[in-house]
């Protein structure tokens, strides 16, 4: 990554080999302009940014320079410059990220024995009216100055560095990210509020709920450089995302015990008549059986009135419980009011509870973390 900075670099040394007439100031004057021409004759330190990408003098009809000579054998040299600065950013926060961005100055071809780079008393000083769009620069300005060993020219070279803390703004995130994402997630809760008559509503509501999650993701994806770690952004949407997933599955889940208690439901005995050829007239029997096979309840009284005949006595059939206990999966009793308890109606009851909480509790979680390590 790189940043650009556009500044107004002063160089100040002492140059005591020259020989100044005072012919050349003005009456008052302790310092004059000199031409370009006469200050290529002059001795010059030689620094240059050494992270940089490109670094320019300003032109318009000519480079913007000046050069002054006091009388005390000073020189001062002033350009208007800009220049791309190569930066290692980390966006393991990001958007809570605070990247600490140097600008190393060193001189180019004498080592330390020769020049020694110093900061001026005013330092780096920054426009008061410069904004940036989503950072803040962190005041004040960390300036350093150290020798730094150079392998390639093989010597000790004097060092000046400068460091800027860009602070991003969190507020277009705000906006922009986490408080839509956090209304698809609730978006998606009030799934739990339609019954299974809405199938085509609820699974509606649900996969528009995820694909706008994915293309919110996909979209904020975009505006930063792809990166092999996980970012604090990731792990929000993948929170967003796993909520409504879940959602989507308790949905399945929901509609699987819906149809096997419809299954179980649907199974209701069905009474079949049938007739006793051999018994007298007015001694008949109705046999109650489950289609499926159970005998729910059977009754029939006769009493032989010739030998040969058969006695049909019913034994009350199977115990009840027996129908209870194919729905015990699905369905029950509740044994305080008598009321049949329908399981998947009572898992989104249980939803609309448990579903807020956990997000409530990812949240609580999220920012805590996030804001004490990017402090």
């Amino acid at each position: 990554m790189d940043f650009r900075v556009d500044m107004f670099v002063h160089q100040r040394w002492l140059e005591s080999r020259l020989e100044i007439s005072d012919d050349i100031f003005e009456e008052g004057d302790d310092y004059v302009t000199l031409l370009p021409e006469f200050f290529d004759n002059l001795w010059q330190p030689d620094p240059y940014f050494l992270n940089s990408k490109i670094a320019e003098i300003a032109t318009l009809t000519h480079k913007f320079t000046s050069v002054t000579l006091y009388k005390n054998k000073t020189v001062r040299y002033a350009a208007r410059m800009h220049a791309i600065i190569a930066c290692q950013m980390e966006f393991q926060l990001y958007p809570m990220d605070i990247q600490v961005c140097p600008i190393y100055i060193e001189s180019f071809s004498s080592n330390n024995q020769k020049v020694k780079l110093r900061w001026s008393d005013s330092g780096v000083t920054l426009n008061p009216e410069l904004k940036l769009l989503q950072y803040n620069l962190g005041q004040p300005l960390e300036l350093e100055e150290s020798d730094g060993y150079m392998p390639e020219k093989v010597g000790n070279f004097s060092r000046l560095t400068v460091y800027f803390r860009f602070e991003r703004q969190i507020g277009h995130h705000l906006i922009q990210t986490f408080a839509p994402s956090s209304l698809v997630v609730m978006l998606s809760w009030f799934s739990f509020w339609l019954g299974l008559d809405a199938i085509p509503g609820r699974v509606t509501l649900l996969v528009t709920c995820m694909l706008t999650l994915v293309t919110m993701f996909t979209g904020l994806r975009a505006d930063i450089p792809p990166v092999a770690y996980v970012k604090a952004l990731d792990l929000w949407m993948a929170g967003c995302m796993v909520s409504v997933f879940a959602a989507l599955a308790e949905f399945v889940v929901v509609k699987v015990l819906d149809v096997q208690y419809q299954y179980q439901v649907n199974r209701i005995p069905k009474v079949l008549p049938m007739r006793i050829s051999n018994m007298e007239k007015g001694q008949c029997a109705t046999v109650a059986s489950w289609e499926g096979g159970a005998v729910r309840s059977r009754k029939a009284t006769q009493t032989p009135t010739t030998p040969g005949q058969t006695s049909l006595q019913g034994n009350g059939g199977p115990p009840k419980p027996a129908r209870r206990q194919s729905l015990l999966s699905v369905a029950w009793t509740d044994t305080d009011t008598g009321v049949e308890k329908i399981m998947w109606r009572e898992i989104d009851k249980v939803s609309r509870a448990v579903f807020p909480i956990l997000f409530f509790v990812f949240v609580l979680l999220y920012w805590p973390i996030l804001l004490m390590k990017s402090s």
